[in-house]
């Protein structure tokens, strides 16, 4: 591709949980930021912290099962349960469980 440094990885495909991605080089100009994260719902709090540890080594914990790994790519390591309590058909119930998150 033209203008881009020999050597260096344009594409890479990778598949996290049966789940097919494709990541591009931007290059230095187009850096990584939040405005673009990685979600993974999980399903119990060993799973959750598993994946925290791990995408977190090298890089720096957030707020709210937010982190950046070393690479500085955003993730919401989320556990299905809280999506399962912020969909409650109670809203009183549903607004607690946000004012608690």
């Amino acid at each position: 591709m033209h203008g881009h440094p020999e050597g260096q990885v344009m594409a890479v495909a990778f598949e996290i949980a049966g789940m097919k991605f494709t990541a591009l080089n931007g290059g230095p100009l187009f850096t990584f930021n939040e405005s673009i994260s990685i979600q993974i719902f999980c399903e119990g709090q060993a799973e959750v912290d598993y994946l925290w540890e791990r995408l977190s080594e090298g890089g720096e914990p957030g707020h709210c099962g937010w982190l950046k790994d070393k690479f500085g790519l955003s993730w919401q390591v989320i556990p299905q349960s809280l999506i399962d309590y912020l969909g409650d058909p109670d809203p009183q119930k549903a607004m607690r469980v946000t004012n608690a998150f």
